[in-house]
C-alpha cells in the first residue's frame, strides 16, 4: 500500500481506524517496558486520540455527504493468500457504517473523559484505558470492515474486551464468575458468524461486500447465493447477532454484565457493543431479503425480546439493571424493524438509542443521589409507583408475570441447561483428557484424586473448592 496514492477520504478513514489501535499499542508497549502509568499521561493520550479520531471521522462524513457516491474504500492488500483463498484487508464505509463510526468515536471519547474522574486513583486505571482503546479499535474495525472476514477480527476484539471489563473488579468473585458466563455465551453465539462466513465462501466464493452486494445500501442486489444458502447464512448471522445483542434466548447475560464499571457499562451495553449484532443484520440486509424464513425469525426473536425486556425492566431492583432491560426492549424493536425491511428507521433508532442510553448510564449514579436528596427534602412523602395498564389484568396473571419478570423470563435456566452446561461439560472433559495425557519424556504426575493424599501442593480433590 502506497500512502501517497491514497485520496483524502481514504486517508481520513485509515486515520480513524488506526488511531485507537495506535493508542493501545503505545500504552501497552510502555507498560511492558516497566512504565507504571501516570493518570495525567493516560488521560491526555486518550483525549488527544479521540479528539483526532472524531475530527477525522466528522471530516470524512462531511465529504461523503457532498459526493454523488457516498462510499469510501481503502484496499490495504491481502493479509495472506493460498491457491483457493485470500484474506484481503479492505476498509469500507457507506451511509450505513459511517454514522456508526462517527458515533463510536464521539461516545468513546465522552466515556473516556468521564472515566478519568470516575476511576481516579483506581488501581486498574491503566488497565481500563488499555481495554477502552482496544475496544475502540475493534468497534471501528467492525463498522468499517469491507468484508465479513475482517468483521470477525473486530468482533472478537469487542467480545474479549467486553469480558475483561466485566471482570474489571477482579478481587471480587462475582464479577469474574459473570465474565466467564458472558464469555461462554459469546463463544457459543460467535460460532454462528464463523460458520456463516465459511458457508459464504463455499456458496459464493467470497465474503467481500463488493462482490456479494451490488448497488448502494439499502436495496442492494444479492449475487452468488440461492434461496437455501441465503436462509442458512441468514439464520447463522441471526444466531451470532442475537448473542452479541443479548436477544432471546441470550438475554440473561446482559444484567450480569453490569458488574463492570459504569463507564464500560455505558459504552458497551448502552452504546456500541450491543448494537454490533444489529449492524451485522443491517449489513446482511440483502441476505435477509432473499430469505423470508430468516427475516421472520429476526422479527420473532426481536418481538419476544422486547416483551421480556419490558416486563423485566419493570421488576428490576436497581437502576443499572433497569437500564439494561430497557436496552433489551429497544434492541428487540430494532430487530423487528430490520426484519420488516425498515432499514433507515433501524439505523436512526440505533443512532438515537446509542446516545440516549450512554447518557442514562453515565447519569445513573447521580440520579440515585438526587433521588435520595429529594426524598429527604419531601420528608419521605414521594408517591409510590401505581398500576397502569396491568391493572386490567387478573390478579393471578399479574402475579405470574411478576414472577416471570423477576426471573428475567427464566432465560438463565434455559442458558444453563442448553448452552452453558454442555459447554462447561465439554471443557471439563477436554481438561480431564489433557491431564490424563502423559508425554513419554515426562514422569507421570499423580491424578487430581490422589494429589491431596500424596501431598501434591498444587493438587485439588475432585469437587473441591477452586476459588
Amino acid at each position: 500500500m502506497d500512502l501517497a496514492q491514497l485520496t483524502t477520504p481514504q486517508l481520513l478513514l485509515l486515520l480513524t481506524v488506526a488511531l485507537p489501535g495506535a493508542a493501545f499499542l503505545g500504552l501497552a508497549i510502555a507498560w511492558l517496558l516497566g512504565w507504571t502509568g501516570s493518570e495525567r499521561v493516560i488521560s491526555r493520550v486518550t483525549g488527544l486520540t479521540y479528539v483526532a479520531t472524531t475530527l477525522s471521522a466528522f471530516t470524512l462524513f462531511a465529504r461523503m455527504l457532498g459526493q454523488s457516491e457516498p462510499s469510501v474504500t481503502v484496499p490495504l492488500g491481502p493479509w495472506f493468500e493460498v491457491p483457493t483463498y485470500s484474506f484481503p484487508l479492505t476498509l469500507f464505509v457507506d451511509p450505513l457504517s459511517m454514522p456508526l463510526v462517527l458515533a463510536t468515536s464521539v461516545l468513546i471519547g465522552l466515556v473516556g473523559t468521564f472515566a478519568q474522574r470516575y476511576l481516579h486513583r483506581e488501581k486498574g486505571f491503566l488497565r481500563f484505558f488499555l481495554l477502552l482503546h482496544l475496544f475502540g479499535f475493534g468497534s471501528v474495525l467492525v463498522f468499517s470492515a469491507g468484508s465479513y472476514d475482517l468483521i470477525i477480527c473486530g468482533w472478537e476484539l469487542v467480545g474479549i474486551t467486553s469480558v475483561m471489563l466485566i471482570a474489571f473488579f477482579q478481587d471480587r468473585r462475582r464479577p469474574v464468575e459473570n465474565a466467564i458466563r458472558v464469555f461462554a455465551i459469546y463463544r457459543s453465539a460467535d460460532a454462528g458468524l464463523l460458520i456463516g462466513v465459511f458457508l459464504l465462501h463455499h456458496a459464493a466464493g467470497s465474503a467481500m461486500f463488493s462482490e456479494l452486494f451490488q448497488g448502494p445500501w439499502p436495496g442492494q442486489a444479492l449475487t452468488g447465493l440461492d434461496g437455501a444458502s441465503a436462509t442458512a447464512i441468514g439464520l447463522l448471522f441471526l444466531f451470532a447477532g442475537a448473542g452479541k445483542a443479548a436477544q432471546v434466548p441470550f438475554s440473561g447475560w446482559l444484567p450480569r454484565a453490569m458488574e463492570g464499571p459504569t463507564p464500560s457499562s455505558a459504552i458497551f451495553y448502552g452504546a456500541i457493543s450491543v448494537h454490533a449484532g444489529a449492524y451485522l443484520l443491517l449489513r446482511s440486509e440483502p441476505i435477509l431479503r432473499a430469505s423470508s424464513v430468516a427475516a421472520w425469525a429476526v422479527i420473532a426473536i426481536g418481538a419476544v425480546t422486547a416483551i421480556v425486556g419490558g416486563l423485566s425492566g419493570r421488576a428490576a431492583a436497581d437502576v443499572k439493571t433497569a437500564l439494561a432491560q430497557a436496552s433489551l426492549a429497544q434492541l428487540g424493536l430494532i430487530f423487528v424493524e430490520i426484519g420488516l425491511g425498515l432499514t433507515w428507521l433501524a439505523l436512526l433508532h440505533i443512532s438515537g438509542h446509542m446516545v440516549i442510553r450512554t447518557l442514562q448510564f453515565l447519569r445513573a449514579p447521580s440520579v440515585l443521589r438526587d433521588y435520595h436528596r429529594i426524598h429527604a427534602v419531601a420528608e419521605g412523602r414521594i408517591a409510590s409507583d401505581e398500576l397502569y395498564y396491568e391493572a386490567m389484568l387478573p390478579a393471578g396473571l399479574r402475579a405470574w408475570l411478576y414472577r416471570l419478570a423477576s426471573d428475567r423470563g427464566h432465560l438463565d435456566t434455559i442458558l444453563d441447561r442448553f448452552f452453558i452446561g454442555p459447554l462447561l461439560a465439554l471443557a471439563r472433559l477436554l481438561a480431564d483428557l489433557e491431564r490424563r495425557r502423559v508425554s513419554p519424556f515426562e514422569t507421570p504426575r499423580p491424578s487430581a484424586r490422589l494429589a491431596p493424599v500424596l501431598g501434591d501442593p498444587n493438587g485439588r480433590a475432585e469437587g473441591g473448592h477452586h476459588g
